[in-house]
């Protein structure tokens, strides 16, 4: 029953965010009583955090699905690895709104901390920070530095310079102007916002 009930979830989380996201109602779609749905979940926040996985998880099979295309290797490789993966990131959000939100919804988040020389770390209580399309990004940047596309002295804190960049392009796209563009006009956005995230981290 536990596996229907996230199920259950995920789709009211598609539907309406993780407002969405209520044990009761998931109960209702699976045709349960909520006494016997609530025997299955420690609390609300154990369903949520099963729902924002399962959105992190669809989040990185889109950059995945981006990064395969590129082959190359060397800076241009790694440069068009880094699109590809900014762009899955953003066609998730537009594909997958209410999913996307709950892959990073602040109650089911944790936070980060930041050493003296701009490095990104995980604060107390960020159980649910470390998630596979950040690691990816942190991977990819590391390939970029090797192949001299990012300066070294650049690095230490990138990531979080072009998580903000992407992620606040895509909420541009749901909830800000952005979501009356085109497909041309949203496609030349996409690429001049990861265009501009690479070169001001590019090696001299």
């Amino acid at each position: 029953m536990r596996n229907a009930l996230i199920q259950a979830a995920i789709e009211l989380a598609g539907e309406g965010g993780p407002d969405a996201v209520v044990l009761r109602a998931a109960a209702r779609k699976v045709g349960v009583s909520a006494t016997a749905a609530y025997r299955h979940f420690d609390s609300h926040g154990d369903l949520l955090g099963a729902v924002k996985a399962h959105g992190q998880q669809r989040l990185v099979a889109c950059m995945e699905a981006g990064g395969r295309e590129v082959h190359g290797e060397g800076p241009e490789g790694a440069r068009q690895r880094m699109m590809a993966l900014g762009r899955g990131y953003i066609r998730f959000a537009r594909q997958e709104p209410g999913l996307f939100r709950t892959a990073f919804c602040r109650k089911a988040l944790g936070g980060v901390g930041i050493t003296e020389d701009g490095s990104v770390i995980e604060a107390g209580g960020a159980s649910g920070w470390d998630t596979r399309s950040f690691d990816m990004l942190t991977e990819t940047l590391d390939e970029a530095v090797a192949v001299g596309l990012i300066a070294p002295d650049r690095r230490p804190g990138a990531e979080l310079s072009a998580w903000a960049m992407v992620h606040g392009t895509a909420m541009l796209f749901l909830d800000g102007p952005l979501d009356a563009l085109t497909e041309e006009e949203s496609g030349y956005v996409v690429d001049r916002v990861l265009h501009d995230v690479l070169a001001g981290l590019a090696a001299a």
